[in-house]
C-alpha cells in the first residue's frame, strides 16, 4: 500500500473524517488497503477510476455509508454482503463488467439513487427483489443490453429519472404508467418503435424523437411512435422520406400535436421524455 493511502486511511480515523476519496489510485484490491475496513464511521468512500475486479465481503464492516462510488473499475461480481450496508443512499457501479446482481440486493431500504450504466447487464440479471427498492429516485440502467423492462418496474413508485438508453428495449411496459413522479425518461439508442398510451397519465410530453430519426425524419418512426395519442391515420400520411421542414406539409394531422408537445416543453416544469444524457454526473 502507497504511504498517500495509508495516510488517508491514518487521517480519516484520527479526525473522524466522514469522507474518503481513493480515486484513481490504482488500486486493484480494496484489501491491500490496511486498515480501510476499520474506518466504521465513514459515510462517503470514492473508489472511482481504479482496477478493482471484485468487491470483498468485508464492505459490510462499513456500516455507517451513506455514498459508496466504483465508478469506472473492472468488477465482474458483487458480494451479498453489500446488501447490509442499511444506510446508503447512493451507489455507482457504473462502467463496470457487471453481468449479474447478488441475491437479496434489494435489500438496502434507504437508498435513493442508482447508477449500473455501462455494464452487461440485463432483465435476467436482476435479483427477485431488486424492484423492492422502492426508494429509489434515480435508476440508470443505460448502456446495458435490456430488451425487457419487467413490468415490476411499476413498484418503484418514487422514481423521478430512469435512464434506458443505448439498451435493445423493444417496447416499455404498461406499468411504467404508474410512476407518477417521473420527471425524466432517457430512451434513445433503443429500438422502441411505440409508447404505452399509458405514459399519457403521466402528462409526459416528448422533447425529442427516436436517435435514428435525428437528421433525416423517418415519418413512419414518428407516426408509430404517437399511434397511442393519434389514433389510426390515412395510408396516404406515411412515408419513410422526409424532414422537419416538409413535416406539416406531408402529415397534417400531426402537426397541432408536434405543436403542442414542444411549446408545452418550453413553457411548463412537467415531466418529459428525453433523449439526450442523464443530468446525473460521476
Amino acid at each position: 500500500m502507497s504511504k498517500s493511502l495509508k495516510k488517508l486511511v491514518e487521517e480519516s480515523r484520527e479526525k473522524n473524517q466522514p469522507e474518503v476519496d481513493m480515486s484513481d489510485r490504482g488500486i486493484s484490491n480494496m484489501l491491500d488497503v490496511s486498515g480501510l475496513f476499520s474506518l466504521a464511521h465513514i459515510t462517503q468512500l470514492v473508489l472511482s477510476h481504479n482496477k478493482l475486479t471484485t468487491v470483498p465481503p468485508n464492505i459490510a464492516e462499513l456500516k455507517n455509508l451513506e455514498v459508496l462510488n466504483f465508478f469506472n473499475n473492472q468488477i465482474e461480481e458483487l458480494p451479498t454482503q453489500i446488501s447490509s450496508l442499511q444506510k446508503l443512499k447512493h451507489l455507482n457501479l457504473g462502467m463496470n463488467r457487471l453481468s449479474t446482481l447478488p441475491r437479496g440486493f434489494g435489500s438496502l431500504p434507504a437508498l435513493e439513487v442508482l447508477d449500473l450504466t455501462y455494464n452487461n447487464l440485463n432483465e435476467h440479471s436482476l435479483p427477485g427483489n431488486f424492484f423492492y427498492l422502492t426508494t429509489l429516485r434515480a435508476l440508470y440502467l443505460s448502456d446495458n443490453d435490456f430488451e425487457i423492462l419487467p413490468s415490476d418496474i411499476g413498484k418503484l413508485t418514487k422514481l423521478q429519472i430512469l435512464s434506458l438508453r443505448d439498451n435493445d428495449l423493444i417496447s416499455l411496459p404498461k406499468e411504467i404508467g404508474e410512476l407518477t413522479q417521473l420527471k425524466e425518461l432517457h430512451i434513445q439508442g433503443n429500438r422502441l418503435t411505440v409508447l404505452p398510451p399509458e405514459l399519457e397519465l403521466l402528462q409526459v410530453f416528448l422533447l425529442g424523437i427516436l436517435q435514428s430519426c435525428a437528421s433525416t425524419l423517418n415519418l413512419n418512426s414518428l407516426c408509430g411512435l404517437l399511434q397511442p395519442w393519434l389514433g389510426t391515420l390515412p395510408p396516404s400520411y406515411t412515408t419513410s422520406k422526409g424532414s422537419w421542414g416538409h413535416l406539416t406539409s406531408l402529415m397534417p394531422p400531426l402537426y397541432p400535436v408536434i405543436s403542442s408537445i414542444f411549446s408545452t416543453v418550453l413553457f411548463s416544469q412537467t415531466a418529459i421524455i428525453c433523449f439526450g444524457a442523464p443530468k446525473y454526473h460521476n
